[in-house]
């Protein structure tokens, strides 16, 4: 069922767990993650970006397709548009059926984030949809200079920016990164900041960037108060070696199931990842009523 990814997050903020966010721009990818989840009884994030958008996942088509997949599953399926900018992009995001949209102001003065972030939930909320907002920046990982502090998203700021914009949930900067890290490395993340931001915000927490930081720090980063995790480079990366795997078994093998050994791969990885940011059997219906292809 596709419901506000707000109805999600408060339960996950609630009971302290987290919800996976895959960015999905495709009928593979999006039918590996709710099948995943369903399978799991596990809430789920499907989201894709501006960019994503315009150059594959167009939403003219995705959104009959996610409403369609959610529609068929008893567990709750949120559609959220990833890093909207543009307040053309983020309204016809809202009015032809995401159930949350995320307003992208982190390169903004901060002025100017927190009077957009308002303007967004104003409109978002009259149609009863969430907001998700950023507040610090959440730079690049090959850039060496996105791990300075003073970056990171400051807790009593941030406390005036939520009670200003009455947005739903905020994304916080405390050390990870987009895009995939240098061969090796493993981000260090601010724990102390993230402790003190969950008890003064009270509220559900995003962690982009979720690609690549290694299991340890998403499980004490939930343990924390994180509950949003986004994952795009991670997602990706699993459904290109799947396919390049089945390559290598046959050079002969059709595009079919090149994009079949995709979505079981990807379907595989968002089953592992649920259980390690603590979000299996959070939905218990009854039976799992997916009725996909098997």
């Amino acid at each position: 069922m596709l419901v506000s990814m707000k109805s999600i997050l408060e339960d996950a903020n609630k009971n302290y767990y987290g919800v996976m966010a895959m960015n999905s721009i495709n009928i593979e990818m999006a039918r590996a993650g709710i099948e995943a989840a369903a399978e799991q009884r596990s809430p789920i994030i499907i989201q894709f970006g501006p960019g994503q958008m315009k150059n594959h996942a167009h939403k003219e088509e995705m959104i009959p397709l996610i409403k369609e997949l959610a529609a068929r599953i008893t567990i709750p399926v949120a559609l959220n548009l990833d890093h909207g900018m543009d307040f053309q992009v983020i309204a016809e995001c809202i009015n032809q059926g995401f159930t949350n949209v995320m307003f992208d102001g982190s390169s903004l003065s901060y002025e100017e984030n927190l009077q957009k972030t308002a303007m967004v939930c104003s409109l978002a909320h009259s149609v009863g949809c969430s907001v998700e907002a950023e507040l610090g920046h959440v730079g690049q990982a090959l850039n060496e200079d996105d791990a300075n502090m003073d970056l990171y998203t400051n807790p009593e700021q941030a406390l005036h920016f939520v009670q200003k914009t009455d947005v739903d949930a905020l994304a916080v900067a405390i050390g990870t990164a987009h895009g995939n890290y240098p061969k090796g490395k493993i981000p260090q993340l601010d724990f102390e900041r993230l402790a003190e931001l969950k008890e003064t915000l009270q509220m559900p927490l995003v962690l982009h960037g979720g690609s690549g930081c290694g299991k340890a720090n998403l499980r004490k980063a939930v343990s924390l108060g994180i509950n949003k995790i986004n994952v795009a480079t991670d997602a990706f990366t699993v459904a290109k070696e799947a396919m390049m795997r089945e390559l290598k078994k046959d050079e002969q093998t059709d595009y079919m199931h090149l994009c079949m050994a995709a979505e079981a791969g990807v379907k595989q990885f968002v089953k592992d990842y649920i259980e390690v940011i603590g979000s299996k059997d959070r939905y218990i219906f009854g039976e799992v009523t997916y009725t996909g292809h098997e």
